[in-house]
């Protein structure tokens, strides 16, 4: 072994920062002479070439080497699960396949180190290994799991079960790409991952250009996996039952001449021949799964080796890094010797990489550019005249259907329920996804409303087409919404870091807990508006409460001219009076809030009601009615966007993609809300009227949601929770008593 570099190289050298250099593998003389992605070619010719397998092996090793190094040069990371995949995903890159997405972020290393080696990460202004090294781990560089924002990588991965969403969506938007995406058998224990495949094949059935990778290695985090007794056959069938027409499976096993006990071995320590006949293996079904999935037969691949292959430790052990775990130490720097490669042997790698898919992936993938999309034009608002009763979701969805019928692969997720809210105008005109045609259910083959009866699989697949470039729209009963949150929140974060401009993802939450007293507590969940509360401040969420049918459809007008923010619209699916005309919710949504009513005469004490929502209002206006019976004035603000009722100060607005920097002056925040008492009041949760709570300086209180119960009618419910007309007028009467 040689030390740290070769005194000869340029000081820029990629090479530089690299500790250890091999001697040449046996054979290199003959298989390593010239690169095997020719120059001006995509790919290598022929998978199972013998040069090629040898060059995509000496891949696998350079990965694993950087991911174990620059994991150390931190002692943090996850090496050991990324390194069981590293002849898969070698050989997806010699192919040509760099539409990679991943559902295990701990994978993130070598994500990170194959963008490093096709040359993508010198857009972020890292040139050498020691760069790399230097920015791993490290705000503005490579943090700790994958990221939309790393040229050449086409989005995040955090949260397990979420990276086949990617995949599909990407597959969706992109006929004749392929979508590989890897699979950790230990994030294989999430529900979500088979489900959405299985979801997807039944509404796409001829959608079949993804690849599933599962990374069979036996092992989760920090125990086995619950997947690592299963035999052969039984993951075969798994994978069979969840809807793919063919399953390839390469087992490390059978090419074992080490002696190694267990169902999983490191292929690391087979004779160099067994090596090579193992990689040679996987090159050759990944091209066989890969022309399949392109060619209309839905197709997983499985690679099954040990947890660790060929880095410091195996199993669970390998899997993160801590304090102990230095360059230094003598386990990891006996795991960088073994993978140690020539001089030579790195250049030959870079230039097969860079080259491969015709060029860096930050150059070709399609992430790393605008997506054109087809005109709006203009959208059909209807004016609703005030006072009447108007449905505020079936408005709504009147637009839909409209942004539908002008963009044909729009996508609306729903868990089956726009009908029971109020919106089947969105079936009537965009049809339900169904294998299935029947008009009475607007069902059809080619709809465009994906139903899945799981709200991750909708959540998903509408995240994913928003991060893509496409215009998607997830509806779900506020109730439920919990369960595909989670996705949406890490898109909206990944939208925060992007270099591209893509569309905003929209979300639409109807049936509000006031709306399900019959079904019971089970329905009345409104805490998914606290997890928007807590998302405001991040710069780029914006929950929206549209207090009627023309403020819905100037939300959602909004919505669909912004880029890269996440935006969660609130309302009703009952019929409910027209409160605003159609220029003045225009203005209420960009503004933040409107004055819906203020007492026009008396010198009584002003009592300000802050309120976010539609149905809620029926008790606040009565209880204004209680209120000046009384003497008060009243006045009541409907607050349609919070966001822009926060300070500058309290949002990290500057920090983000498409940043938005309009915020309610103080002038008209205080011509809005300053009085002698201010009410905020919430139909949800009160943490959405933080930012009122914040600025306001007057006495002021809070009513709100406190829990669910079964009941009757709307109104037993809201004076179960204490914001009916008398508890309101109450607590205002209490404010100015103070």
């Amino acid at each position: 072994m040689s030390a740290i570099n070769d005194p000869t190289a340029a000081a820029a050298d990629f090479r530089d920062g690299i500790q250890y250099f091999g001697e040449p593998w046996l054979g290199a003389d003959r298989f390593a002479a010239k690169p095997a992605v020719a120059a001006g070619a995509k790919t290598v010719t022929d998978p199972a070439d013998p040069a090629a397998v040898f060059q995509t092996l000496l891949a696998a090793d350079a990965l694993r080497y950087l991911t174990l190094q620059i994991c150390a040069s931190k002692a943090s990371g996850h090496p050991g699960g990324y390194a069981s995949s590293a002849e898969a995903h070698a050989a997806l890159l010699m192919q040509g396949h760099k539409h990679i997405v991943t559902e295990v972020g701990h994978h993130a290393p070598g994500f990170y180190s194959a963008m490093f080696l096709d040359g993508s990460l010198k857009a972020m202004g890292i040139h050498t290994v020691a760069d790399l090294r230097a920015r791993f781990r490290e705000r503005h560089g490579l943090l700790g799991h994958l990221s939309g924002a790393i040229p050449g990588l086409l989005a995040p991965a955090g949260p397990l079960g979420q990276g086949q969403h990617f995949a599909l969506a990407g597959a969706l938007l992109n006929p004749g790409i392929l979508f590989p995406v890897t699979i950790g058998d230990g994030g294989l224990g999430e529900p979500y991952i088979m489900s959405a495949f299985m979801h997807f094949k039944t509404a796409f059935p001829g959608v079949t250009n993804f690849l599933p990778v599962l990374v069979w290695n036996g092992y989760s985090q920090e125990h086995h996996a619950m997947v690592s007794l299963l035999s052969n056959d039984d993951m075969i069938a798994y994978w069979r039952a969840h809807g793919f027409d063919d399953v390839i499976l390469v087992d490390a096993k059978a090419f074992d001449d080490s002696g190694q006990e267990g169902p999983y071995v490191d292929s690391t320590r087979f004779s160099l021949p067994q090596r090579l006949a193992f990689q040679s293996a996987v090159s050759r079904e990944i091209s066989r799964a890969a022309t399949q999935a392109l060619g209309g037969r839905r197709t997983a691949f499985v690679i099954k080796q040990l947890k660790g292959a060929g880095v410091h430790a195996a199993g669970a052990k390998a899997h993160n890094l801590y304090p102990a775990d230095t360059l230094e130490a003598e386990h990891i720097v006996g795991g960088l010797k073994r993978r140690a490669l020539t001089w030579d042997a790195w250049q030959l790698v870079r230039t097969n990489l860079s080259r491969a898919g015709g060029g860096p992936a930050s150059e070709v993938v399609v992430t790393e550019r605008e997506r054109p999309l087809p005109g709006l034009g203009a959208l059909p608002l209807q004016d609703f005249p005030l006072g009447g009763n108007q449905v505020p979701a079936t408005a709504f969805g009147a637009l839909v259907a409209a942004v539908g019928q002008r963009d044909r692969r729009f996508i609306v997720s729903n868990a089956d329920g726009n009908e029971a809210s109020a919106m089947k105008n969105i079936n009537e005109a965009l049809k339900v996804r169904h294998p299935t045609a029947d008009a009475l259910y607007n069902q059809s083959p080619q709809g465009q409303v994906y139903e899945p009866l799981n709200e991750d699989a909708c959540a998903g697949l509408s995240a994913g087409l928003a991060l893509f470039g496409g215009r998607s729209l997830w509806l779900s009963y506020e109730s439920f919404a919990i369960n595909g949150w989670p996705i949406v929140q890490t898109v909206t974060q990944a939208m925060a870091e992007l270099r591209r401009k893509t569309p905003s993802q929209v979300v639409m939450f109807t049936a509000g807990a006031f709306e399900q007293g019959r079904n019971g507590w089970t329905h009345q969940r409104p805490e998914i508006e606290s997890y928007c509360a807590a998302m405001m401040r991040s710069g780029n969420h914006y929950p929206l409460f549209p207090c009627d049918a023309n403020m819905i459809q100037a939300a959602y007008a909004w919505a669909l001219a912004t880029h890269n923010k996440t935006i969660a619209i609130f309302a009703s699916k009952s019929p409910l009076p027209v409160r605003t005309m159609l220029a003045q919710a225009h203005r209420a949504i960009e503004e933040g809030a409107v004055i819906l009513y203020e007492t026009k005469a008396g010198e009584g004490p002003l009592v300000v009601m802050a309120v976010t929502g539609d149905m809620i209002l029926l008790p606040v206006f009565a209880a204004c009615d209680l209120l000046e019976k009384a003497g008060a004035r009243t006045r009541i603000v409907s607050i349609a966007n919070p966001r822009r009722l926060y300070r500058a100060q309290d949002v990290s607005w500057e920090t983000v993609s498409e940043p938005d920097g309009a915020f309610m002056t103080d002038a008209r925040f205080a011509a809005l809300f300053d009085g002698d008492a201010l009410l905020a009041v919430s139909g949800g949760p009160g943490a959405i009227l933080e930012p009122v709570l914040v600025r306001s300086t007057a006495p002021r209180d809070l009513l709100c949601w406190r829990r669910g119960e079964t009941v009757a009618a709307v109104g037993e419910l809201m004076s179960f929770n204490g914001v009916d007309a008398e508890a309101i007028a109450a607590r205002a009467r209490a404010l100015l008593d103070r």
